[in-house]
């Protein structure tokens, strides 16, 4: 709670500050307890925390549409402007190593060794498909231990149901469901993003001829997420967006075959295969992704471009400029659109 107070107060401070019409359609707001705390403990240990109520405006479990894809990335890429600026402290790491993806394999690899179900024979093919992408797991913690990324604020559940759409315009509102709130890289958020919209299988979907990552989906997404975040993304981050979606599926794939040979003590199941079944999804769309990788990337170049000559646009027509150079600036400036 201390995590989605501070990150409530900000956003809404910065939409104040930019004059954003009716913040509290943007951005939850702690209605603190009478004693002052964003959270009440009643006499039978129960706990209790409100907001106010966002009216004209629904989640929705399944994307259906390119459109949406944009509205949900556009909201989570300006969740992450908006909180990008909150200074110290640190924010609380609420589950410590989410996303270390070496850790993850590595327990992975004890959970093989140990083989405590008498499982593995039937995930062989799984775990040997996670053996070979070995490599992959260990791209975004070398880039950050090197410094070339920085820790951020991000969301950890970047799915289309913890978007608020607003019933009139289908515009993406405000974010919710911020529990898992905490120090992370955008990366994490925006793969999680591809690998929950680009694809219409279901998480479980047991034929896998219906897995397929869908450019239409991906480019509304990196579309989306560009518009909303701005500025305030660097170059390594941009160049990681397409690479970023198969990582986060390789993740989630290997967690899911973690539980299952761990006997499936995290993750709810309805039958005794279920989360190797998830773990295949996932390794298909994996494939999938990789495929098409290198027209993932070359989008995402081609976007980046696209709107870097939209604001180069609007530089230029803005009155603190003159043909395209801020007045206060001495300096020619190139014209993105030029290149």
């Amino acid at each position: 709670m201390d995590n989605v107070y501070r990150v409530t107060r900000e956003a809404r401070a910065r939409l104040v500050e930019a004059g954003v019409p009716d913040p509290s359609r943007r951005a939850l707001s702690v209605i603190p307890a009478r004693d002052g705390r964003s959270f009440h403990r009643d006499a039978a240990g129960n706990y209790w925390r409100c907001y106010p109520f966002i009216e004209r405006a629904r989640s929705y479990d399944i994307i259906q549409d390119p459109r949406q894809a944009f509205e949900a990335a556009r909201a989570f890429g300006g969740f992450q402007r908006l909180v990008a600026g909150l200074g110290t402290p640190r924010l609380n790491e609420t589950i410590p190593g989410f996303h270390h993806t070496r850790a993850r394999f590595d327990r992975l690899r004890e959970v093989v060794g140990a083989d405590a179900h008498g499982r593995l024979s039937r995930a062989m093919p799984e775990w040997e498909s996670i053996q070979r992408r070995e490599s992959v797991v260990d791209v975004l913690l070398d880039l950050q231990s090197r410094g070339l990324i920085r820790e951020r604020i991000t969301h950890n559940d970047t799915k289309l149901n913890n978007v608020m759409i607003d019933d009139a315009t289908g515009a993406g509102l405000c974010v919710i469901d911020l529990d898992t709130v905490m120090p992370g890289l955008v990366l994490y958020d925006f793969g999680d993003m591809v690998r929950t919209a680009t694809s219409p299988a279901a998480e479980d979907e047991t034929d896998l001829s219906k897995v397929r990552m869908q450019m239409p989906m991906f480019e509304a997404l990196v579309r989306g997420y560009l518009s909303g975040a701005g500025n305030f993304l660097d170059d390594v981050e941009l160049s990681h967006l397409a690479f970023s979606g198969k990582l986060i599926t390789l993740e989630i794939g290997i967690r899911f075959l973690t539980d299952y040979l761990e006997g499936d003590i995290y993750f709810k199941t309805r039958y005794p295969d279920h989360n190797l079944d998830r773990c295949r999804t996932q390794l298909a769309l994996v494939a999938h992704i990789e495929k098409q990788e290198p027209e993932m990337k070359r989008s995402v170049d081609a976007i980046r471009k696209e709107q870097a000559c939209e604001r180069g646009r609007e530089l230029k027509n803005s009155p603190a400029c003159i043909d395209g150079i801020p007045i206060h600036s001495t300096q020619p400036q190139k014209n993105p659109c030029d290149s």
